[in-house]
């Protein structure tokens, strides 16, 4: 009786043993697929984003990832949650809708918000020394920056008195 215990704790001490084992490198799988999903290789490997993500090496902020500022960053739970939403969501549209996929897609209302809320998130110093009440949001007048050369004003830059900065 006393080996069929001493057995039956081998194999259960065997089997939490592997079972860590196996949690721990199914956990970093997981972290790693994450992880790669969010640059901008991964990205650029479909075909709709190519323009796109050529802009955006070329820009100011080619030093991120694209979910850095497309994806939730307050919580793990929120960006995977959102980033699972949109992958589900992007895979079905250039899979089954690729033929009538715009050249240049636009942020959905709530990607408009996660966008605007890591624009804050970052630049939040620098809105202590402009005035930002002029637009509704920053994408309004910002939106090429990240895609493009950073060197975008929209037309009413140019025009006195849209723009108001503390001085």
């Amino acid at each position: 009786m006393k080996n069929l215990v001493r057995k039956i704790n081998n194999k259960l001490l065997l089997f939490t043993l592997l079972g860590v084992f196996v949690g721990i490198v199914f956990f970093a799988g997981t972290e790693g697929a994450i992880n790669a999903t969010d640059t901008p290789e991964f990205c650029a490997s479909c075909h709709v984003y190519e323009q796109t993500i050529t802009n955006f090496e070329n820009s100011n902020h080619a030093a991120l990832n694209c979910n850095d500022c497309h994806a939730p960053t307050d919580s793990k739970i929120a960006k995977y949650t959102f980033k699972g939403i949109n992958a589900i969501s992007h895979g079905y549209a250039t899979t089954f809708g690729a033929s009538s996929l715009p050249d240049v897609i636009h942020a959905t209302d709530k990607s408009k918000e996660v966008i605007e809320k890591n624009c804050i998130s970052c630049h939040e110093p620098s809105l202590q020394n402009v005035a930002h009440d002029s637009k509704d949001s920053c994408i309004s007048c910002h939106r090429q920056v990240p895609h493009n050369k950073g060197d975008f004003k929209p037309s009413e830059w140019h025009e006195p008195g849209n723009f108001h900065f503390n001085r």
